[in-house]
């Protein structure tokens, strides 16, 4: 990775601060070359380091990437293993870069599921880039948008039990704070790859006024240009959250 610079002088006007990502694709890409679907994955995963080093150029401060969710553990015990692997790897091997880049990385998701080695990666990572402010950089990794929820109106309530929280100030403003992403400002673009035109329980309550980019290519295919043109196209939408101009 190239060395850091000042994000201040690389902002965009019109840019979208915060872009979000359903990587969908990889196992169709590997299945069109003869390969086995874990071969997707790791191209996969050698696109996020483009893209992440793209996001100054373009005006991006955050990026979240959707890596694994609550339903993929459905998938054949293979790829879920070589998922968990590939994940091992990509945090030991893009540490070093990503701090040199200034790079600062959380995980969302519900961590319950995962494995020792693998979460104890996940919070030396977090803690090793917590003082970086080029790109914030967000995994998520067992997450699914109504578990997220769910585990929000939990802790809400507990803290209604206890009397830290009065029921009837509980509203629209009151939930975000426990939610996962509760540091994080609300996504204004979310990019779909690989043709679905479907959300997949991704940010359901962060991405309520969101725009939405739903692409043809397959996110090994995906490229720092196309990138550029959808965050360029963004510029251009007229954004309401529901008023009408005078």
């Amino acid at each position: 990775m190239p060395a850091a610079s000042n994000p201040t002088s690389e902002l965009v006007p019109g840019a979208p601060r915060h872009v979000a990502i359903i990587m969908d694709g990889n196992g169709r890409w590997a299945t069109q070359r003869g390969r086995p679907r874990l071969f997707g994955h790791h191209a996969g995963a050698k696109r996020v380091r483009e893209i992440v080093e793209a996001c100054p150029d373009f005006g991006v401060e955050y990026l979240t990437i959707f890596a694994f969710s609550t339903e993929n553990w459905k998938r054949t015990q293979v790829e879920v293993a070589g998922l968990m692997s590939l994940f091992r790897r990509y945090i030991t091997k893009e540490t070093r870069a990503l701090k040199a880049e200034g790079v600062r990385v959380r995980f969302i998701g519900d961590r319950v599921r995962l494995d020792d080695k693998l979460i104890k990666l996940m919070n030396d990572l977090e803690q090793e880039t917590e003082c970086n402010t080029r790109v914030h950089l967000t995994i998520a990794l067992n997450y699914g948008g109504r578990d997220e929820v769910a585990r929000a109106t939990q802790r809400l309530a507990h803290d209604v039990a206890a009397g830290l929280l009065a029921p009837e100030d509980v509203d629209e403003e009151t939930l975000p704070r426990y939610l996962d992403t509760h540091v994080l400002p609300d996504p204004d673009l979310v990019i779909r790859t690989s043709g679905e035109a479907r959300i997949s329980n991704f940010l359901l309550w962060q991405s309520a006024y969101a725009e939405y980019e739903f692409i043809d290519t397959l996110w090994p295919d995906f490229s720092k240009a196309e990138f550029g043109e959808l965050c360029a196209s963004f510029g251009g939408r007229d954004r309401r959250f529901g008023a009408v101009k005078p």
